[in-house]
């Protein structure tokens, strides 16, 4: 019976070793949310749509998107993907930029189009070229 409550006690001070809380605070982590997810070197292909209709804004990187469509509403960033979101009078575009290649710059891959008001589905090309006519106008 001494024998038994002796391995019981040796194995519960080997597991209260194993939950930790006996050392220095661990450091902080390696990858922090604002400074962004690293490049992986795994590349998953996104869908990339079809550009008919689109003005020529597929595979176009952020950069030329910015030149064309002005500051964006919406510039977030999550690990290799990019959102940009531009707003015309009457509807907002969302531009989805992923990278098709390992290493290599996101490009527009997706577009979605909405209207301001309700949020209902809009037609992306008329959506480009309002968002446009805005920056024209600017």
């Amino acid at each position: 019976m001494i024998r038994r409550a002796a391995i019981v006690a040796v194995l519960a001070a080997a597991i209260g070793a194993c939950a930790g809380g006996g050392g220095k605070p661990s450091a902080a982590p390696r990858h922090s949310i604002t400074h962004g997810a690293p490049r992986s070197s795994i590349v998953v292909v996104p869908e990339v749509m079809a550009p008919q209709g689109l003005g020529g804004v597929i595979g176009s990187p952020a950069a030329a998107l910015t030149r064309r469509f002005g500051t964006p509403r919406i510039d977030l960033a999550e690990g290799d993907a990019r959102k940009l979101q531009f707003t015309g009078p009457v509807c907002v575009l969302d531009i989805f930029l992923y990278p098709v290649s390992a290493a290599s710059e996101p490009t527009a891959t997706h577009v979605e189009a909405r209207l301001r008001q309700g949020g209902a589905p809009a037609d992306p090309g008329a959506c480009i070229r309002e968002v446009e006519a805005q920056r024209a106008r600017s």
